[in-house]
């Protein structure tokens, strides 16, 4: 059996655990933004694609867009706004079909 000595850190001087914890956070709010505008993407879709409504289809886009920069640029990463016009966008859906 190979002998094991104890491990050597050479380059590790200090603890970064404060990068680690905002790495983390900026990855999880990246997530979260994300997926809500991807999904109000695919719900604006659903609306131009499914009912020829290609009005609401340019609206959602635009909203959208413009709901997930406000959410990136948010200091807790939460986009209350994202997630009232997902409601919004799923409501049009069951009203135009």
């Amino acid at each position: 059996m190979a002998d094991h000595g104890a491990p050597e850190y050479a380059t590790a001087d200090g603890n970064d655990y404060a990068e680690h914890t905002g790495t983390y956070h900026l990855f999880t709010k990246m997530t979260l933004v994300g997926t809500l505008g991807v999904a109000c993407f695919m719900l604006s879709l659903a609306l131009g694609g499914a009912n020829g409504h290609w009005g609401l289809f340019t609206i959602g886009t635009l909203a959208s867009v413009a709901v997930t920069a406000i959410g990136l640029a948010s200091e807790d990463g939460k986009p209350k706004f994202l997630f009232g016009l997902l409601a919004i966008l799923a409501f049009l859906l069951i009203l135009t079909s």
